[in-house]
């Protein structure tokens, strides 16, 4: 099942997506969640908290779920 994450800008990086999608608690929570788990933006591996994301990204979280960002 996709989970939609609405943004209001054109971007957000992947630490404010994670911090948005209530998957952290705060942005500085993103390096050690990006060590300790798998997350994939579009079926590619992504270990960098300053990835940019856009409407139509999917971001999937081992063990967590799929996630889609929309925009409106």
């Amino acid at each position: 099942m996709v989970k939609y994450v609405n943004i209001s800008t054109n971007t957000i990086t992947l630490g404010q997506f994670l911090k948005l999608a209530d998957i952290i608690q705060s942005g500085g929570m993103a390096k050690w969640f990006l060590s300790e788990h798998k997350v994939f933006i579009n079926g590619e591996l992504e270990q960098r908290r300053g990835r940019k994301l856009k409407e139509n990204d999917r971001v999937e979280i081992d063990g967590i779920g799929m996630f889609q960002i929309t925009r409106g």
